[in-house]
């Protein structure tokens, strides 16, 4: 047998040991890192419900949002439309008033104790 070819055999004995010897080890230490990758890595579990949560918030502020549009939809058609709202804007934000009536205004509340900011010394 020439030098080259009991290096092979040699080599290949080497390595069929070290499997034998360590192949289980080398496995389980394998397996864990791929668990530990799934679970906290880039695309893991954990990544992936922190995603859905923040799916489930922008859904929830999609859907307020569209509400939100849907009710000022109703009251640009009723301003555009309906009397009785003019009237109504009219009367509250422009202090408006048919002719012939008289507007009262009142002063602002005063406030409660309750509601005073605490003084300072």
């Amino acid at each position: 047998m020439d030098p080259e070819r009991r290096m092979k055999t040699g080599l290949g004995e080497r390595f069929t040991r070290l499997v034998h010897e360590y192949g289980r080890h080398l496995l389980g230490i394998f397996v864990l890192v791929l668990l530990v990758h799934d679970v906290f890595g880039t695309h893991g579990f954990l990544a992936m419900r922190r995603k859905q949560q923040e799916i489930q918030k922008v859904s929830s502020e999609l859907e307020r949002l569209n509400k939100e549009n849907a009710a000022l939809q109703r009251e640009k058609q009723d301003l555009k439309t309906d009397p009785q709202t003019i009237r109504r804007i009219a009367r509250e934000e422009l202090q408006l008033a048919h002719p012939g009536e008289v507007i009262i205004k009142l002063p602002p509340p005063a406030p409660t104790p309750d509601a005073a900011p605490p003084a300072r010394p």
